[in-house]
């Protein structure tokens, strides 16, 4: 007759090994391409499987990745890691819920932003940096790829649009196209977020010459007919800052402080040159109607914004057009699905408090990352500095940052920063105790 802890006995042998499994390098690296192909490409998703789908899909990446993380708990080095920044915002966010004026809806923006923040924290903790720049590479590859061969199906082959996708099929006109992105400006993102990703697999020896050559024409083509006035300028600051921080690197260290003040003293010279010359630069990209709209849309903003200045009207991430105030934000007729700019929305939603919060956990991550892409000798931490860079350029025109991919990407990276920066890694601390739960095996 067998015994109650016999019975479990197999239950705990199963158990383990399946933790032990789920915290293996190869388990680990699907799982982080998973969630990289669903963060990216959440518009095609959702066009797919509709909101249901996408919350089943999205709970489903988070158990993988949380039982993942506890198979890997003692590997991971839990001190100091999660940055004081993120915790504050987050923690914010979360506070919004009790003065919001819609408070289910708030509830459910901030389990969804946090569900997103945990998936960075997994690619954060759970991989190490030329992993997680390998996972967004075959992840971007895929959807790049996929996207422009939707849009010569669109746009050649049987020259109609696919509209539950959001593809127009203008590739024969020369653009805009939209690929899996489902607006340009996404999909511009995706494209020059491939193109840094690609080239750092490059030199970091990730993949093979002909699999980047490949990979940047696909990206350069999805970017070129985009035609995306917002990813022009993020393009053109990533050349300049790959530029300096090729200086940087290469600059001997007792003169890099006063490279990185003339590099900031040309920052303020050139942002104040394109400020005062903005009007013929938004010409030359062909971006006046797309600031015309974001100015009307903000001006509406700003009238809300003034209600509840201080707080916020309360957290929602994506917005809910059938929810007031969203449902009176409209733009020629029709509400507006979102704010068209972080900065505007953040404001609107998380009040002056939660901007300001987001600005200095935003400061703090790119001054960490831009400080080691300029010492590491690894090539790959010039990784995070510029998609850093590419997310803030960005957050000016779209809201991409308070939601989903580009939520996901700023956690990990300011995580993956304050490994090298954070002040709290020179604080003492102790060795954990063990444990007799199931380890990896």
């Amino acid at each position: 007759m067998s015994t109650p802890g016999d019975q479990r006995d197999p239950l705990r042998r199963y158990l383990s090994a399946w933790i032990g499994f789920s915290a293996g390098g190869q388990f680990s690296q699907v799982l982080a391409v998973a969630i990289l192909l669903y963060a990216l490409g959440i518009h095609t998703v959702r066009a797919l499987v509709d909101w249901p789908g996408s919350i089943g899909i999205l709970a489903t990446l988070v158990a993988l990745a949380a039982l993942s993380l506890f198979g890997a708990r003692h590997r991971i080095e839990w001190h100091g890691i999660l940055p004081l920044s993120l915790i504050a915002l987050f923690g914010y966010t979360t506070a919004s819920v009790f003065w919001s004026q819609y408070t289910w809806v708030s509830i459910g923006g901030v389990m969804y932003a946090l569900s997103f923040a945990f998936l960075g924290m997994y690619l954060a903790l759970g991989r190490d940096l030329v992993q997680v720049i390998r996972a967004t590479g075959d992840a971007l590859r895929i959807l790049l790829t996929v996207s422009f061969s939707l849009e010569i199906f669109s746009g050649l082959l049987i020259d109609q649009p696919i509209t539950f996708l959001g593809i127009q099929g203008n590739l024969a006109a020369g653009g805009p196209i939209q690929g899996v992105g489902g607006t340009r400006n996404f999909l511009g993102f995706l494209a020059a977020l491939g193109l840094v990703t690609f080239a750092v697999e490059w030199f970091t020896r990730s993949i093979t010459q002909g699999i980047a050559i490949a990979s940047g024409i696909v990206a350069l083509l999805c970017l070129v007919f985009a035609s995306s006035p917002v990813t022009s300028i993020a393009v053109l600051v990533l050349v300049v800052a790959a530029i300096a921080l090729r200086a940087l690197r290469r600059a001997p260290a007792e003169r890099k402080p006063i490279l990185q003040g003339v590099l900031l003293a040309l920052c303020i010279v050139g942002g104040g040159l394109a400020w005062f010359t903005r009007d013929r630069l938004l010409v030359a990209i062909g971006a006046t109607g797309d600031l015309r709209v974001r100015l009307e849309l903000w001006t509406t903003i700003r009238l809300f914004i003034t209600q509840h200045p201080i707080t916020g009207w309360g957290f929602t991430g994506p917005w809910q057009t059938n929810v007031f105030p969203f449902s009176e934000i409209t733009v020629d007729g029709r509400p507006s699905e979102t704010g068209l700019g972080a900065f505007f929305d953040t404001w609107f939603q998380i009040g002056v408090i939660g901007l300001l919060i987001l600005l200095a956990a935003g400061a703090l991550a790119f001054f960490r990352s831009w400080l080691t892409a300029s010492d590491h000798p690894i090539v790959a931490y010039v990784w995070p500095a510029l998609v850093l860079l590419l997310i803030a350029v960005t957050a000016s025109a779209e809201s991409y940052l308070l939601a989903e991919s580009n939520l996901m990407l700023f956690v990990a990276i300011a995580t993956i920063s304050a490994r090298k920066r954070s002040w709290r890694l020179r604080l003492p601390h102790f060795d954990r105790p063990t444990s007799d739960l199931p380890t990896a095996g």
